[in-house]
């Protein structure tokens, strides 16, 4: 066996316990955990490839920012995790459905891919020679498929539009910073002078 395919029989192994359990895990905060473990050995196995490039791009953006934020979210909400076990049992069926649904989708994939041979991808894109693996994926993103990356920037702005809207919508109730009337605001409406006697205080 080659030193390649240890590291990668390690690195897969690593990367499929660890998946399992962040779906089996009962506690979110090491759901989280797990999952950033499973971003690490998949970069791993970019990095094996020769596509340090996504490898990298996994590390930073996934790790560096989404799974901390998931970190962060599920710390924050203060999760009563009592009362999220008590309606398991009604969302059971839904869930094994959807379960099932997503089996026998996985097992037609894989048998389709197993059972025929001369499979070609829909959209074959041949590796260049003597290109670096950040130049060829450039430029396969921004002249084949231009159109939908710049779609996908779209809807991501959308997205964070309606994020950023929904969260400075008018609420009863909960109170504001108003910037343009603190700084327009005079000494009298804001400062009070008193003059207290000695030994007594403000009633």
């Amino acid at each position: 066996m080659s030193l390649e395919l240890f590291v990668f029989y390690v690195l897969a192994g690593v990367a499929v316990g660890a998946a399992a359990m962040v779906i089996s895990s009962r506690n979110p905060v090491h759901s989280v955990l797990f999952l950033i473990l499973t971003f690490f050995n998949a970069a791993g196995l970019f990095v094996l490839i020769g596509a340090e490039f996504l490898g990298m791009v996994l590390v930073v953006v996934y790790v560096g920012a989404v799974a901390v934020l998931f970190m962060f979210v599920v710390m924050m909400l203060d999760i009563n995790f009592v009362r999220m076990r008590e309606g398991m049992l009604q969302y059971l069926p839904v869930g094994a459905l959807v379960g099932l649904i997503l089996l026998v989708e996985l097992g037609l994939v894989f048998g389709t891919w197993a059972l025929v041979e001369d499979v070609t991808p829909a959209f074959p894109a041949p590796a260049p020679d003597q290109v670096p693996n950040t130049r060829a994926l450039g430029q396969l993103l921004y002249t084949d498929y231009i159109y939908l990356f710049q779609a996908a920037g779209v809807i991501l702005l959308v997205a964070i539009i309606g994020a950023i809207t929904l969260t400075l919508r008018e609420r009863k109730g909960v109170l504001r910073q108003d910037i343009g009337r603190q700084v327009a605001r005079d000494r009298a409406a804001t400062v009070e002078l008193r003059k207290v006697k000695v030994g007594s205080g403000i009633q």
